[in-house]
C-alpha cells in the first residue's frame, strides 16, 4: 500500500524498488505490533530491530514519529472499510452488518490512542486525518446498513450515525470481550425491526 499523504489516504506515487517496499511493509508490520503491545510511546528503535532493517532505513520511509502513527492508523482504517466491503455481498446482510460492527468496537477499543496521539498543528492536520477516517468508516457503515434494511433485517428508521455512536460506546466501556459481544447483541435487538 502507498504511503500517505497528508490526509491519510494513500496517494500513488513512483513505485518503489520491491526491496524498498519489503521495508516499508516490514517497519510498518512491525510497528502495528509494537504499538498494541507497548503503545504509542514504543521506542523507535525497537520497531527497526523486530522489522529487521536499520534505523536509518526506517527513518527514510517515516521520518518523524507521527508518520509512522499515521501511516499505522490510516493502514488499519484501510482495512477495517476493505472489511466492510467483502462483507456487502455476504448473506443475510444484518450478520454482514453487526460482524463488521463487532470489527469496528474492537478498532475503536484497541486503536484509539493511535489518532489521540497526533499532535495538531496550525492547519488542523490531526482534525482533517480524524475527519476523512471518520467519513470512511461512516460511509462503510452506511453502505451495510443500507443493504440491511433494505432487506428488512433492521428498522427501517435506524440511523448510521446513531448506530455508530452505540458502538462507539460500547467500545468505551474498557469491556471484555464477552461483554462487548454483549453489548453488540443488545445494540442489535434494538435495531431488529418491531
Amino acid at each position: 500500500m502507498p504511503p500517505p499523504d497528508a490526509a491519510g489516504v494513500p496517494h500513488p506515487q513512483r513505485p518503489r524498488r520491491a526491496d524498498a517496499q519489503r521495508n516499508y511493509d516490514l517497519v510498518l508490520a512491525a510497528a502495528k505490533e509494537i504499538f498494541d503491545e507497548q503503545g504509542v510511546s514504543a521506542p523507535l528503535d525497537e520497531i527497526a530491530r523486530r522489522a529487521g532493517v536499520g534505523n536509518a532505513t526506517m527513518y527514510r520511509h517515516f521520518p518523524t514519529r507521527q508518520e509512522l502513527i499515521i501511516a499505522v492508523y490510516a493502514d488499519e482504517v484501510t482495512e477495517l472499510c476493505a472489511l466492510g466491503e467483502s462483507l456487502l455481498n455476504e448473506e443475510p446482510p444484518g450478520d454482514a452488518l453487526f460482524s463488521w460492527l463487532q470489527a469496528f468496537i474492537t478498532h475503536v477499543a484497541t486503536k484509539r490512542e493511535l489518532p489521540l496521539a497526533l499532535t495538531d498543528d496550525h492547519q488542523g492536520r490531526r482534525a482533517n486525518l480524524t475527519a476523512d477516517w471518520h467519513r470512511a468508516m461512516h460511509s462503510t457503515a452506511a453502505a451495510l446498513l443500507v443493504r440491511a434494511r433494505q432487506s428488512a433485517d433492521v428498522r427501517a428508521d435506524l440511523d448510521v450515525s446513531d448506530l455508530l455512536a452505540l458502538a462507539h460506546g460500547a467500545a468505551l466501556t474498557g469491556a471484555d470481550a464477552a461483554q462487548i459481544e454483549r453489548l453488540l447483541g443488545l445494540i442489535r435487538s434494538g435495531a431488529e425491526p418491531r
